[in-house]
């Protein structure tokens, strides 16, 4: 067969972003071989690499059953979705599956996403890890579990709409058909390329199953500074929301010191004080956010009085748990009040933001069944 007649024939590229994955290689290869089937497949990875994954990959082409490729890149432009939106660019074939090169992601599952990609109703096939039968138990530990939860509910909660049928969307396992995919909209500034492609483009979201799984080799690349870039991306990508929800916030804490000093000025106990304060500024920030945060969502969410005392009572119960806490930081654990209050105030501006995305303004029952008839 000719390179020209090779090309044409493939109909399935699944493209491997890596970095320093050398001792991955063989074995991806073999799984991935094993598990397309009767699919016409290439692989195609994307190489950042200073521990030799390069060489690894072309010599493992060597032998292999079906097309490898890699692409190495001297300078890693956009992070690793540079590298998955460089795979789509030089993919063959429009239907992409696109995984991470350490195993975590079983290549045993790619028929399933190709297959409910072809199924014609949607663009983007994810794989979930919080979906009906999956698991995360890959990740190293209770808190590495806890921090992937809680992310991935701040970054839903940025994006209620679009992310509103997506449990997993900082998964770098997904399936794709390129052609509808405009890639030259895209500006990818991290790692969670598919958040990207979801939040940018209007392409339609399914989800299947999958079992998150040990590294195969080598050594995990979670880091800080990823964690700060994912920050950021998340910023740049929804930062008018957030932004105006925290605004609103201290809008309420400048107008909450304002009534505790007009009140006790006119001779009211502090206390009763702060208690008045914090209810009419409870009221004031629902009102306030209904308007300019979540105006938006409100036509699919339940009645107003119903989001009314939904927030009304979520936020009381904070502020009744968030004023112990701080007061064990301080007392027990010597920290600074301003310090203590300053993190438990963020803390508490990312849970009621969260909070509201996800349940105060969720659409209701109704809604939810008519788009999945619809769909």
């Amino acid at each position: 067969m000719t390179a020209g007649e090779e090309e044409r024939a493939v109909d399935l590229t699944v493209i491997v972003p890596t970095f320093n994955e050398a001792g991955n290689v063989e074995e991806l290869v073999r799984r991935v071989t094993a598990s397309v089937g009767a699919h016409r497949a290439e692989i195609l990875f994307v190489d950042d690499s200073s521990d030799g994954t390069e060489l690894e990959v072309a010599r493992v082409a060597l032998t292999a059953m079906l097309p490898v490729r890699v692409i190495h890149r001297d300078v890693p432009e956009g992070g690793l979705g540079g590298a998955v939106l460089l795979g789509m660019r030089e993919a063959r074939a429009d239907t992409c599956v696109v995984m991470d090169g350490d195993l975590q992601h079983p290549p045993e599952k790619i028929p399933e996403i190709v297959e409910r990609l072809h199924q014609g109703d949607v663009q983007i096939v994810v794989a979930s890890r919080y979906v009906g039968s999956g698991t995360s138990a890959g990740l190293a530990d209770a808190t590495r579990r806890m921090i992937s939860r809680g992310s991935n509910l701040v970054t839903r909660a940025m994006f209620p709409v679009r992310l509103r049928r997506v449990t997993d969307p900082m998964t770098g396992f997904f399936g794709i058909d390129r052609s509808r995919l405009d890639l030259e909209t895209l500006r990818p500034r991290g790692f969670k390329i598919l958040l990207e492609i979801i939040v940018r483009t209007p392409l339609r979201v399914a989800e299947v199953p999958f079992d998150f799984a040990d590294r195969f080799a080598g050594a995990s690349k979670a880091s800080l500074r990823q964690g700060v870039w994912f920050l950021q991306q998340l910023t740049m990508l929804r930062f008018g929301k957030m932004s105006a929800y925290a605004l609103i916030g201290a809008v309420g804490a400048v107008a909450n010191v304002a009534i505790v000093w007009a009140l006790t000025a006119l001779g009211m106990g502090y206390l009763w004080a702060a208690i008045v304060a914090a209810e009419v500024t409870i009221v004031g920030n629902f009102l306030l956010a209904e308007h300019f945060v979540f105006r938006d969502l409100r036509g699919q969410a339940r009645a107003f009085w119903r989001r009314f005392a939904i927030s009304f009572t979520f936020n009381n119960v904070e502020s009744a748990v968030r004023i112990p806490i701080m007061a064990v930081m301080v007392e027990r654990l010597g920290m600074a009040s301003p310090v203590a209050t300053a993190i438990t105030l963020a803390v508490a501006f990312l849970v009621r933001f969260t909070f509201h995305s996800l349940v105060v303004y969720a659409p209701r029952n109704d809604v939810r069944e008519t788009r999945s008839v619809r769909t």
